[in-house]
């Protein structure tokens, strides 16, 4: 006995859905989960591996695989299934993981990561891609306090979970720890999961994955680089800006000429989807700058534990799961949607205006409060934004509608942390030198983030000084991603409700593509 998609709008999902939903959530988990555990465990790494000049590139490696992968995954998954670049992209992070955990020295390591990032890059676009093939957009609605919950879960758990295997299993068990987990998703989507199998004549699009590629490694080794590792004066940072644009022009012209897009341009004559594109890389830009500086502050300013730093955010992750889940079912049950940029852009502005007046003084409550209001602001953009973008294009699109959606938001937090963290540190390094003179100026000199051991290590006079400039430079942070996020308001009252599908759109081949019959999920 089969149900075909149809049947997933009409109320009780088939247990088959179900199942196919549990998968898709732990592949999400694995992706988001990834680099927040093996974060707490970097320290262990580079005891036994040694490498330390190298330390960044283990997560860089894997954060620039991701980002030039995920439009890659995207267009795949239109051209030859959904289904097949799913399990691909399960099978290469699993891969990775496994070969991440055997690695004997810090070169091996950051080359597995990198394969292992290559994975990570469809897992989400393959998450957001087969849902939205799956439930009509209608009902998807009620499906993102789910998909909030794992992000909240992954975000809070993964530094325990990190600290947790790292000191009574090893180091790396953080990667092996992918195994049984991908294995059960793996397992569940290739035997519950059939969508139509797509056979597309065109070629894949080299050339276009090949500048676009490079455009984007330029684009985040600039946002990486700039400011720590070199001047963003440098002569190295300009060449990398140089290839990043060159490369990026070059990709737009190539694409109005290409036989089979990597990246269709036409998806952006759509307003809205344009509209959350952008939207999308602003709530990027503004999340991971938060989730960066928030437990600093608390750590130095507060006194807060490091140990439980990602329990320090759970206000802001709180109010963003329940504020997610009331959009998705008002915007199920009533099919309207507007209102919910709105009200995000206004929250998420006062709430970062508000974070920006936390001083030496300001309460564990209050900051609780102002970040409250923050994550509710973000529960009302991080998902409705990809409804309305799948919304937005045809479901021959689904797929590079979902990856370029997820790239904007990436290249966003890439932005939000480099912009965001040079003015911090800016601000650090002036306010040390003015308070502690050429002491405050050498302690700050190499990074103007302090761990808690160099922290308590400081004189108190210092110390003092450390908590001054920390709580200037979140000030100086926060005030400018509330005027960031202005855009957002501005932009959210240009979107057009067009009214969502209450039913899976009928598929609309590509010239030249062979479809095979209406998606089917096999009931169990």
């Amino acid at each position: 006995m089969a149900d075909t998609v149809e049947s997933v709008g009409e109320g009780k999902q088939p247990r088959s859905v179900r199942v196919v939903l549990l998968a898709l959530m732990i592949a999400m988990m694995l992706a988001m989960l990834d680099n927040m555990i093996v974060g707490t465990a970097m320290p262990t790494i580079v005891g036994e591996l040694g490498g330390l000049e190298h330390l960044s590139w283990v997560v860089t490696g894997y954060t620039l695989a991701t980002a030039a992968s995920t439009p890659v995954w995207g267009k795949i998954g239109d051209m030859f299934g959904r289904k097949g670049a799913f399990l691909s992209s399960i099978v290469i992070f699993l891969v990775g993981s496994a070969l991440s955990g055997m690695a004997q020295d810090m070169g091996q390591l950051i080359g597995f990561r990198a394969v292992q990032g290559l994975g990570a890059g469809g897992l989400m676009v393959g998450v957001m891609a087969i849902i939205g093939d799956l439930i009509p957009p209608r009902e998807r609605g009620k499906y993102q306090g789910l998909m909030a919950g794992v992000m909240a879960l992954a975000m809070i758990g993964g530094p325990l979970v990190g600290g947790t295997i790292t000191d009574n299993w090893g180091w790396r068990w953080a990667f092996y720890i992918n195994l049984p987990l991908g294995a059960v998703a793996l397992a569940l989507v290739t035997a519950v999961l059939h969508l139509p199998k797509k056979r597309a004549k065109a070629g894949i699009d080299y050339l276009g994955v090949l500048l676009l590629t490079v455009g984007i490694t330029s684009t985040v080794l600039v946002t990486t680089w700039g400011g720590t590792e070199y001047a963003w004066s440098s002569a190295r940072i300009m060449e990398l800006i140089g290839i990043g644009v060159a490369t990026l022009v070059g990709f737009v012209f190539w694409q109005t000429r290409a036989a089979e897009p990597v990246l269709p341009l036409h998806i952006f004559k759509s307003r809205n989807f344009t509209l959350m594109s952008l939207i999308g890389f602003i709530t990027g830009f503004v999340m991971f700058g938060a989730t960066l500086f928030l437990p600093l502050y608390q750590q130095a300013v507060q006194g807060a534990s490091a140990t439980n730093s990602g329990l320090l955010l759970l206000p802001m992750l709180g109010a963003m799961l329940v504020t997610s889940m009331i959009a998705g079912r008002v915007t199920t049950s009533s099919g309207r949607y507007k209102l919910f940029p709105i009200v995000g852009g206004v929250l998420m502005i006062v709430g970062l205006y508000l974070l920006s007046l936390m001083d030496t003084d300001t309460s564990r409550l209050t900051s609780g409060i102002y970040m409250a209001v923050v994550g509710a602001g973000m529960g009302c953009l991080m998902q409705i934004t990809m409804l309305v973008a799948q919304n937005s294009v045809e479901m021959k699109d689904m797929g590079v509608a979902s990856s370029s959606t997820t790239l904007f938001r990436t290249l966003g937090s890439s932005f939000g942390v480099a912009i965001m963290g040079a003015l911090f540190n800016h601000r650090v390094q002036d306010v040390m030198a003015e308070k502690a003179g050429s002491l405050g100026a050498n302690i700050t000199q190499k990074s103007a983030q302090l761990d808690a051991k160099s922290l308590d290590k400081l004189p108190a006079v210092a110390r003092e000084a450390y908590q001054h400039a920390v709580s200037s430079g979140t000030h100086a942070a926060f005030l400018l991603g509330a005027a960031v996020a202005v855009p957002v308001l501005i932009m959210a009252l240009f979107v057009k409700e067009v009214p969502l599908r209450s039913g899976p759109q009928k598929p609309a081949p590509a010239e030249g593509d062979e479809v095979a019959p209406p998606a089917l999920i096999d009931a169990i």
